[in-house]
């Protein structure tokens, strides 16, 4: 890490990001110190305990905001996940537990009536 001042570029929930997001900046070839829940002792944080604020040498600080608008632009480009399916046919629910369901309650209801039937026959 150069010997220059850190300036924070931004700040994500989570250490997985985090560690995602400095991966991808060092790749890039930028310098990247996380602070925060990145390191804690808390293996599940959320809200405010999940912050990792992400810092980079400041000469360094308008490649590390082009990294990250290149993956924001990435992210909004991309197909929507509820798209993993496209181009295969619709499964077929099956209907046998419905059937079944209806038998049961036919025999519920028709089972007593035809027993007093019969008694009264």
């Amino acid at each position: 890490m150069p010997a220059g001042r850190l300036t924070q570029v931004t700040t994500v929930n989570g250490a997985f990001r985090a560690r995602v997001l400095k991966a991808r900046l060092e790749s890039c070839g930028i310098d990247a110190r996380l602070s925060g829940a990145s390191e804690g002792v808390y293996g599940l944080t959320v809200g405010d305990m999940a912050r990792v604020d992400v810092y980079v040498p400041e000469e360094q600080l308008d490649d590390a905001r082009y990294v990250l608008l290149a993956g924001e632009v990435d992210a909004t480009l991309a197909a929507p996940s509820e798209w993993w399916d496209a181009g295969v046919e619709p499964r077929r629910r099956t209907r046998w537990p419905w059937w079944l369901a209806f038998a049961v309650l036919v025999m519920a209801v028709l089972g007593p009536m035809a027993g007093l039937y019969v008694r009264n026959w």
